[in-house]
């Protein structure tokens, strides 16, 4: 096993990181940037590079020697022990989003941890929103300026549930069917990771994920749920675990608060 870490003392400095990556995210965004497509049929911009190159950086400074696997791949690191500890990170989260110029994208960085997330960041540049958390009942969130604020999931009303869909990755037929049987109140589309801060601020109930995601789309914002209260499993109810290397791809998951 790895030497202990202090976590919460890690949070500011990671929290840091994350804005000056989306300081680099809103340069580009007020430009007349143009997008490129990876092999995997993705969008990839400017701002992809350069809020990774950013938070690379700045992790191998704070932390030397926990290996990191970004979504780009600017560390160089892609393969680690499944049990070891290492960094996750998305520097920009919701691409499709970014080129729709809505604002729902984010930075991602998680921390793992034995094949489960112990720590992370989300941070909203365009809406000036952070999520943060470093351990059971840790999580926090600074929207608009205003002071941090704890943060913990809720129960469902009696009245349904409140549904999170993706915006731009959405299967409605099949949502439908997974969500059948189940008092809905609404569904409601957002953009990118900042699902799991919603869930976590206890604003929506349930996030099922029926397509596929990678290990960097999910961790941080699966940190900052558990340290909320929630829960995540995979679709057909099994622990969901990351260090799937080499290609670290997620299977369907569903997301949720207090039951």
């Amino acid at each position: 096993m790895p030497d202990p870490i202090d976590l919460p003392a890690l949070l500011p400095a990671v929290k840091a990181i994350a804005h000056r990556a989306g300081a680099e995210i809103m340069r580009i965004y007020g430009t007349d940037f143009t997008a490129k497509q990876k092999d995997d049929g993705s969008p990839l911009t400017e701002a992809d590079t350069a809020s990774e190159h950013v938070i690379v950086a700045g992790l191998r400074e704070l932390t030397p020697d926990i290996p990191i696997i970004g979504e780009e791949n600017v560390s160089g690191d892609t393969d680690v022990p499944p049990d070891a500890r290492f960094w996750l990170v998305d520097p920009l989260d919701g691409t499709k989003e970014f080129l729709k110029r809505n604002g729902e994208f984010c930075v991602c960085i998680g921390l793992v941890e034995n094949r489960r997330p112990i720590f992370g960041v989300l941070y909203g540049p365009a809406l000036d929103l952070t999520y943060g958390a470093a351990g059971p009942g840790t999580a926090t969130v600074v929207r608009d300026g205003q002071p941090e604020r704890p943060i913990s999931c809720r129960a469902p009303a009696s009245d349904g549930l409140d549904v999170l869909g993706s915006r731009s990755h959405g299967r409605q037929q099949e949502l439908e069917q997974f969500l059948g049987g189940q008092q809905i109140r609404a569904i409601d589309p957002c953009g990118s990771a900042l699902k799991f801060g919603r869930l976590a601020e206890g604003l929506a109930d349930i996030y099922p994920r029926i397509g596929p995601t990678c290990e960097w789309d999910t961790a941080a914002g699966h940190a900052i749920l558990l340290a909320a209260g929630g829960q995540m499993e995979t679709l057909d109810g099994q622990p969901f675990e990351y260090g799937k290397a080499p290609k670290y791809l997620n299977p369907g998951f569903v997301a949720r608060g207090l039951r």
